[in-house]
């Protein structure tokens, strides 16, 4: 009888835990959530919330698809090197020691530089596009404003402004004062609006710290620095009622610094900038508003009033 070879005894289990590791690979991709395929990012099942959440979300998934598969196969390559080259109980030989092997180690250089250069053209592709605000003009431009602790909105095009105020006790919000029944809004909370369909170019600024203005659901956030203006552009494409928030700890009260967004159709939002113009909410907040309020203004400058 002739029993068989090491080799192809080790070819048929790398095979094997190959076939096994593409079944199981299969069935998880069929079986996966809605959740699961979006990577548990932010989305919802009747389309896509922004004209730039389908890209953010493909270069995540993406992502996390490669690092799988990169590590699933050094997984294997370990387990089955363990179960290949283990030591037997009638094998006294030590293993056979290789100082050099150029093939290996050019690979091991190749690899990893190639995959950084993959990720790194998908990254920089999307991060481009994401950031584009020269090659459309807007259809509306808001101004944000960020403070200690909460956000001021002027709709530039319609002169008119919405002020907010903190929120004092963000743990004693229930359902009940929930807006829309949208988790993380609050009735208590600045809302801004949007119109849907239409191309919206933020200028995002701070009157005092670090801020960072962030919508959850639009999978996109920009960072608020004293001194500087920095501009996106977006298009919302689904009507709805979604949570905003400062992501950057900026203070005692970070917490509270929230706000609430409704995108929704182009009558809806023109009647909200009206009811703005008829409480006399018209003009723009400045920069300097916080200062004037708190009374930090010297003799030699000059107090600073609301534009309009």
């Amino acid at each position: 009888m002739h029993s068989k070879s090491p080799t192809r005894t080790r070819r048929a289990l790398a095979l094997r835990a190959t076939a096994l590791a593409v079944a199981v690979a299969t069935l998880a991709s069929g079986c996966a959530s809605d959740a699961a395929q979006r990577g548990y990012l932010p989305g919802y099942s009747d389309g896509e919330v922004t004209n730039q959440t389908g890209r953010m979300t493909d270069l995540w998934v993406g992502s996390w698809v490669a690092a799988l598969a990169v590590g699933v196969i050094t997984w294997g390559l370990m387990l089955w090197c363990v179960a290949a080259y283990r030591k037997r109980r009638d094998d006294h030989r030590l293993p056979v020691q290789t100082r050099y092997h150029m093939p290996l180690e050019i690979m091991y250089t190749i690899v990893p530089t190639l995959m950084v250069l993959v990720l790194f053209f998908y990254t920089n592709r999307d991060m481009t596009a994401v950031l584009d605000t020269t090659s459309e003009e807007p259809d509306v431009s808001i101004q944000v404003i960020g403070k200690q602790w909460s956000w001021d909105f002027n709709y530039l095009d319609d002169d008119v402004y919405e002020s907010g105020q903190q929120l004092l006790d963000p743990g004693s919000q229930t359902v009940e004062d929930e807006v829309d029944g949208a988790p993380g809004t609050s009735q208590a909370l600045p809302t801004l609006y949007l119109p849907v369909g239409e191309r919206v170019e933020f200028t995002v600024e701070s009157r005092d710290v670090i801020h960072s203005f962030w919508i959850p659901a639009f999978l996109f956030k920009m960072d608020m620095i004293p001194g500087r203006s920095n501009t996106f552009q977006v298009v919302p494409e689904r009507e709805g009622t979604y949570a905003g928030k400062c992501a950057e700890l900026c203070g005692e009260f970070h917490s509270g610094m929230l706000f609430n967004v409704k995108v929704v159709d182009r009558a809806e939002y023109d009647a909200q900038m009206a009811e703005l113009a008829a409480k006399g909410q018209t003009g723009e907040l400045g920069l300097d508003l916080n200062r004037q309020q708190h009374g930090e203004f010297t003799d030699e400058e000059t107090t600073p009033e609301v534009e309009g």
